[in-house]
């Protein structure tokens, strides 16, 4: 869709004490959007952070906020982060009974709507969805926690995605999540990839923005 591998750092790997200075670094540094994990501690056995934050980032990045809800709830929550001021919100399909609703909800705020899926969830729940969203999350690991090793059976995953894709005439952006990063970027990459989401692979290398632009440049 991008016409180009697209890069979004996720925050979850940044030093939260010095978040703002951090996601100036990677915006300045060439980040296309900034990745921001939200979960609940339900519907991942992880806490991390919410509204108010995806608020303050916006006041230190002109790059679009691309929030993942990991959250048992979204019916209820995704209003709060249109009003934060999110770019992007994506809800997972096993989170709702109805993401066609959710999606409808974040483009009448003005927003991009995502759906995703956990890695041993079925692609086919997908097709009634992908002519409808703007974005398709795919995760790469179990949602939950950063630093963990790519799944192997992605990359055969994100091909059947893009034929849904094709079946619907519909072209999302298909991002990718999760143990991303040099090695792995070009398998997603290859079959049909846009947008990579890397946290460690960013935040924990020496330098942040020449690992952007190493995993950028691994597939050409």
């Amino acid at each position: 869709m991008f016409g180009k591998t697209c890069i979004a750092p996720s925050i979850l790997s940044a030093d939260f004490m010095n978040l703002g200075a951090d996601v100036r670094l990677v915006s300045e540094g060439g980040a296309d959007w900034i990745h921001v994990d939200v979960m609940d501690g339900h519907f991942v056995p992880n806490l991390t952070i919410g509204p108010a934050h995806v608020k303050a980032l916006k006041k230190i990045t002109d790059v679009p906020l691309d929030v993942h809800l990991m959250i048992d709830n979204p019916e209820v929550q995704v209003s709060w982060y249109l009003e934060a001021g999110a770019d992007s919100v994506t809800i997972h399909c096993e989170a709702t009974d109805d993401a066609a609703a959710l999606i409808d909800a974040i483009h009448a705020a003005g927003a991009k709507a995502g759906v995703s899926i956990n890695p041993e969830t079925d692609t086919s729940v997908l097709a009634g969805l992908v002519d409808k969203c703007d974005l398709v999350l795919m995760m790469s690991v179990h949602p939950g926690f950063g630093g963990q090793s790519f799944i192997e059976s992605t990359p055969e995953r994100i091909t059947q995605v893009v034929e849904l894709c094709k079946a619907a005439d519909a072209n999302p952006i298909i991002e990718v999540d999760g143990g991303i990063n040099a090695k792995t970027a070009p398998l997603v990459v290859a079959r049909g990839a846009d947008l990579l989401v890397a946290g460690s692979a960013v935040f924990k290398a020496a330098d942040p923005v020449a690992a952007m632009a190493q995993i950028r440049g691994a597939h050409e």
